[in-house]
């Protein structure tokens, strides 16, 4: 009789009449699963949240590597560009008029629109708007004349050293019937860096 044929005839409801192979090979597998079983529920399955934290900490800990990583890779590029913003805005701040400058920007702004041809029929500075780092200084102004004389005063004011900015731009005939006499009626904005004077604020 084989091995499988003294399987078939094993009895389950008396298994103290098994050969002690059987016997011995059964007890084993039960000490095994019951050796498995409490491992698991003891050992595995309360270490598992402190397994899990550990899993959501390493990849925590990877993406904020791989970030400083792509930071530290880009560090010359990022402090590079960081000088070409400051250049710029260096630049950008020059171009805006001190607090001194301002009377002779408005004498530029009306000598633009004079040396266009166009007659000029309201120059009107309006108050100072502060901004977050800058004041805003709005001037309403009225010129009359033919349309390349209003496109060469647009040029000369986009010219000028200072920034100086066109906005609310009106233009209308003088009269119903003469389309070449023309009236402009604009804002011209410049702007003051506020920060050079440390008593504003």
């Amino acid at each position: 009789m084989n091995i499988l044929e003294e399987l078939q005839s094993l009895d389950t409801s008396d298994p103290g009449r098994w050969p002690f192979l059987f016997r011995a090979v059964s007890v084993v597998i039960v000490f095994v699963a019951v050796a498995a079983f409490g491992v698991y529920t003891f050992v595995i399955k309360s270490e598992m949240p402190v397994l899990q934290r550990a899993e959501l900490e390493e990849r925590e800990l990877r993406a904020t590597f791989e970030e400083r990583q792509k930071k530290t890779a880009n560090f010359d590029a990022y402090r590079s560009q960081l000088a070409e913003i400051e250049r710029s805005f260096g630049a950008m701040l020059r171009q805006l008029p001190g607090r001194t400058e301002v009377p002779n920007l408005l004498v530029d702004i009306s000598q633009t629109g004079l040396g266009a041809g166009l007659e000029e029929k309201l120059f009107q500075p309006m108050g100072e708007i502060r901004r977050d780092f800058y004041a805003e200084l709005p001037i309403k102004i009225r010129l009359t004349g033919s349309y390349h004389e209003l496109g060469n005063f647009v040029s000369g004011i986009a010219a000028l050293p200072r920034i100086v900015t066109l906005h609310d731009i009106g233009i209308k005939p003088v009269t119903a019937d003469d389309y070449d006499e023309l009236t402009l009626d604009v804002t011209a904005k410049t702007y003051r860096y506020l920060d050079e004077d440390p008593t504003e604020g």
